[in-house]
């Protein structure tokens, strides 16, 4: 059914696009971090409960792994068909995708009900998962930076962005309220289930939202100077682009590693190594996120400004700094303290991605970006944020320490860094001129 702004052949106001990228993107990614969210705290006993804890938690880890594995080839194959038939009817399918791998893990049956069945099917939906989300931030970013205008650029690319921590403060609150109101038995019995169900209507929520907006001016007006859409836009950004390939890339890396450790494996940390409550650990993630999405388009603005390359590179840099004071807050016993662990960590975060998106909008032409940027935001996933966890849980496993994990996290952080200030600025460019 069209939109009635495509309808009437109607422009879609900017803020109006910028509300549906954003709130489409909550729901998305409120769906993939209740994922992850569980794998910290229950999967491992309900589906690989056979195990040591530590290895039902890197199994646990796995399956959230396999979630970013699928994501390249979500960005690639949405980003074929975004760059061939428009942006707004993949970002459709992608909420309806994800919404519906959401719900079923929400009623999947448990190790102890049908055994290795039970692990089998969460890798299945979470291989979907993956999927859905790989097209979504693509598509969704440019609808936003496609409509917007040069000067403020930054500014209105990042509420996409700003919509994955509003969707992981909309999950970890669910399960914070959840884990709140029940005990330990009831929450792990049943209560983890509620949030999942819930994404289903959260689902009809954003498509009647993206509904209403029309498709990309830039792609449309890309579409009618083309004599023919790429046939395979995916080998053109390789083939035209790979400079840009390892830029985004680059760009990704410690932005990625750095995000995974302080949203998934931070929770485990603090529940399984500092012995927190699940409350405390869930309530400091909440205030987090809550400061992180104001934090997103700020520093996107101030990028607008004094341009993309000099905050992104202060935000690699400055988290790699702060990663050595992570753990000992975070396993100081001082709620104070571990609140303003996760709170510093995540506004450090924000300064590399609230430029992000359109950093990485800006180094693709129109008729290939949705590939373009899917691929450079996707591709770096599979080795970077999937494995961060794993990474993490491995190393204090081995040294019983956390400071190869800060090491570790250091690092990443640094190659953000460096990546940005070895990129070309991009700030102010017209993205009808990027040929």
């Amino acid at each position: 059914m069209a939109s009635p702004a495509a309808a009437t052949g109607e422009k879609t106001p900017l803020r109006r696009v910028v509300m549906a990228s954003l709130i489409g993107t909550t729901i998305e990614w409120y769906d993939f971090f209740l994922y992850n969210a569980a794998a910290a705290l229950v999967f491992n006993r309900l589906f690989f409960p056979t195990y040591d804890p530590w290895i039902g938690t890197l199994l646990s880890f796995a399956t959230f792994a396999l979630g970013f594995v699928a994501r390249p080839i979500g960005g690639i194959v949405f980003g074929h068909y975004g760059d061939r038939i428009g942006r707004k009817r993949l970002l459709m399918l992608s909420l309806v995708l994800m919404g519906l791998a959401t719900v079923l893990i929400g009623l999947l049956p448990t190790y102890a009900q049908i055994g290795i069945w039970a692990p089998v099917l969460l890798v299945l939906l979470r291989l979907v998962q993956g999927f859905a989300v790989g097209g979504e931030w693509g598509g969704a970013v440019l609808m936003a930076a496609e409509h917007g205008d040069a000067a403020r650029r930054g500014f209105w690319a990042s509420w996409p962005q700003a919509g994955i921590p509003a969707g992981s403060l909309l999950a970890a609150g669910v399960l914070a309220l959840m884990a709140g109101f029940q005990d330990e038995a009831d929450f792990v019995a049943w209560g983890w289930r509620v949030p999942f169900l819930l994404s289903f209507a959260l689902v009809i929520v954003g498509w009647y939202i993206r509904n209403r907006v029309s498709e990309s001016r830039l792609f449309e007006a890309a579409v009618e100077e083309a004599e023919a859409p790429p046939k395979l836009p995916a080998l053109e950004v390789f083939k035209e682009r790979p400079r840009a390939i390892l830029v985004g890339s680059g760009l990704r890396w410690g932005e990625n590693i750095s995000y995974y450790i302080l949203t998934a494996y931070s929770l485990n940390y603090l529940v399984e190594n500092a012995e927190e409550s699940r409350s405390l650990a869930l309530n400091a993630l909440l205030i987090g996120a809550v400061i992180q999405f104001f934090a997103i388009p700020a520093f996107a603005r101030l990028s607008d400004a004094i341009g993309r390359r000099p905050v992104y590179a202060f935000g690699g840099f400055a988290l790699a700094g702060w990663s050595f004071a992570l753990f000992p807050l975070l396993g100081s016993g001082q709620d104070l303290a571990i609140f303003t662990a996760l709170v510093v960590g995540l506004v450090l975060h924000g300064a590399m991605y609230g430029p992000q998106a359109a950093f990485i909008t800006e180094l693709f032409p129109t008729r290939i970006r949705y590939s373009g940027v899917s691929i450079a935001y996707q591709l770096t996933s599979i080795v970077a944020g999937s494995l961060a966890p794993i990474v993490a849980v491995s190393l204090y496993q081995i040294s019983q320490s956390a400071l190869p994990v800060a090491i570790y996290l250091a690092a990443s952080c640094a190659v953000s860094g460096v990546s940005a200030l070895l990129a070309r600025e991009t700030k102010g460019v017209e993205l009808a001129d990027i040929r």
